[in-house]
């Protein structure tokens, strides 16, 4: 008997650790940024002559000599059309793009540039965390919305024992609860929602007789319903990182966009990478500002009372679904309007000179 109880918290344990899903808790988008930062220093400083982002500059300045043909020709268009004006202006364009791309093999401008346009955007989304994350809302409406399933993990396996089995088993799966109960506990202080989780499992674990399936259904949920709270947090981590994978995929193209500026178009590569640049920068700040805030209703809302029982399946939904799709719409819109701003302030600029 002693055994079998010992072979059935063996496996829980396996599936399940305490400091695991406290980390998953306590993960943040800066942590995740935190995780890219060699990557970045990687490819855009270190050794930049031998390196993918030198590769790519140098492939940057291969379109670059290849598309000057076709702003000379454009060029002497306008030297005879507009009477020097406007082709003295578009001069600045090969300027520009012979500074962006010079490679010192530590770093072309351009490379500086892209590295310390991140640096601040990530500053940006750091004082936001900060600023509305202060009582650390966010990682407790997340382990708020697990919990249940992390005590639960421990505690269903006792559900088929019975008489002395069963409460042996309920003895060993309190002691593994309680350990977390006192690691949220000195995490978050000595919150309702805890007092109330923790109520839950004593009256299971005090009970007299066989605790009825619907009793544990109603505190614990099924096995299901765990690993598709598991799926979504996993899905919110990963557009996370997304976000940072794709924002270091657009810094590494810089060098071709700015190569492809003196084709004679109105609209110049250079801008449209620096608005896809922004772009994914909003779409990340827009997704912590959504999960800040959202976790802030949770944590202020039901989390303060310990005698309400929610449903929090809908956050860990919002988390893995709705946020990203919403975030990214919201960084279209934003990507849009700083793409129209960029294309009429060169349109003035170059008007004005």
């Amino acid at each position: 008997m002693q055994l079998a109880i010992q072979l059935i918290f063996a496996q829980v344990g396996a599936q399940v650790g305490i400091d695991q899903i406290l980390d998953n808790g306590a993960a943040t988008s800066q942590s995740i940024a935190e995780g890219w930062d060699k990557q970045w220093l990687d490819l855009l400083q270190n050794n930049t002559s031998n390196n993918l982002y030198g590769a790519l500059t140098n492939l940057g300045i291969f379109f670059a000599v290849g598309t000057l043909l076709f702003f000379m020709i454009q060029f002497l268009k306008d030297l005879l059309s507009y009477e020097y004006t406007r082709p003295i202006s578009a001069l600045i364009w090969p300027f520009i793009v012979v500074i962006l791309l010079s490679n010192s093999g530590k770093g072309s401008i351009l490379s500086n540039l892209t590295l310390g346009l991140r640096n601040f955007l990530n500053t940006v989304n750091q004082q936001v965390l900060v600023t509305a994350d202060a009582n650390k809302m966010y990682q407790q409406a997340l382990n708020m919305s697990v919990a249940e399933e992390v005590a639960g993990s421990f505690l269903r396996p006792c559900q088929s024992l019975t008489g002395e089995q069963q409460s042996q088993c309920f003895e060993k799966a309190a002691e593994k609860v309680n350990i977390l109960w006192q690691k949220y506990r000195d995490t978050y202080g000595n919150k309702s929602w805890i007092i109330r989780l923790q109520n839950k499992i004593n009256n299971i674990r005090y009970g007299t007789g066989i605790v009825s399936e619907s009793s544990f259904n109603s505190l614990l949920g099924s096995t299901v319903q765990t690993s598709i709270k598991n799926f979504l947090v996993s899905l919110q981590y990963a557009f996370q990182n997304l976000i940072e994978a794709t924002m270091l995929l657009i810094a590494a193209l810089g060098p071709l966009a700015v190569g492809g500026s003196l084709l004679p178009v109105a609209g110049k590569p250079i801008f449209a990478w620096l608005t896809g640049f922004l772009s994914i920068g909003i779409a990340k700040i827009s997704f912590n500002i959504i999960a800040v805030l959202t976790a802030a209703v949770i944590v202020n809302g039901p989390g303060q009372d310990a005698n309400v029982d929610p449903d929090l399946m809908w956050f860990i939904i919002f988390l893995g679904i709705l946020a990203p799709i919403l975030s990214l719409l919201v960084a279209a819109a934003g990507g849009f309007a700083v793409f129209s701003a960029i294309s009429n302030t060169a349109s003035l600029v170059k008007e004005r000179i």
